[in-house]
């Protein structure tokens, strides 16, 4: 099996820290978006199962740069991908492998990293034509369940941890072979201001530049 390097990967294979933006509000989104990308951020995932997220996406993609990568989270339906897509989005991530989602998305031409935990929920998403695994939820897997996992999937699939990652723990993950990181509320919560998000997201990008070579 073969996995083809979709333009969206190689573009956010660049920066591949990916800030999940749950309870994101229309007002504020923009701010906290331009925060992100002043602090190294290219990859934004507006979760779907909070009001406004949607709109929230339509605003970063009209907003940001065109460097920036923005889409959707917990996408579980078909639906969800056509809102996303219709909003500009073109990231599709969710925490769950639905074969059916998974080629619906890549029908529309978007970056799509469905979530797995298992060997056979990862080659049914890599199958489907999913381009990177969501790695969920990592905190429960931890390190060496990502090794194992990397030590049977097709060689250079991108594999991205999400759940309780911290910056002081991203060597550990890249060590066992993530090659990116989606992170959430250790980011962005609702409530925090685009000063503190841009403080927490530089400490990321910091510790990932001190794992590169």
């Amino acid at each position: 099996m073969t996995l083809e390097l979709h333009p969206l990967l190689a573009q956010a294979r660049t920066m591949p820290l990916i800030a999940i933006l749950r309870g994101l509000a229309p007002a504020e989104a923009l701010a906290v978006g331009q925060a992100l990308y002043v602090s190294g951020f290219r990859t934004l995932e507006v979760p779907l199962n909070r009001p406004g997220a949607i709109e929230c996406i339509a605003l970063l993609v009209q907003g940001l740069p065109p460097d920036a990568l923005v889409g959707g989270g917990t996408m579980l339906t078909t639906d969800h991908v056509d809102a996303v897509h219709a909003a500009g989005g073109r990231l599709m991530v969710s925490p769950n492998c639905d074969p059916v989602v998974i080629r619906h998305a890549v029908a529309r031409g978007m970056l799509v990293a469905p979530g797995v935990a298992t060997p056979t929920e990862a080659f049914a998403a890599l199958a489907a034509g999913a381009h990177a695994l969501k790695l969920f939820p990592a905190e429960s897997l931890g390190p060496a369940g990502l090794k194992a996992l990397k030590s049977v999937v097709p060689a250079g699939t991108d594999v991205w941890p999400v759940g309780g990652v911290t910056p002081e723990s991203l060597a550990a993950w890249v060590a066992a072979g993530a090659t990116g990181f989606g992170i959430g509320s250790q980011l962005f919560a609702p409530g925090a201001d685009a000063s503190t998000v841009r403080e927490r997201a530089a400490a990321y990008v910091q510790a990932w530049g001190a794992t590169r070579p």
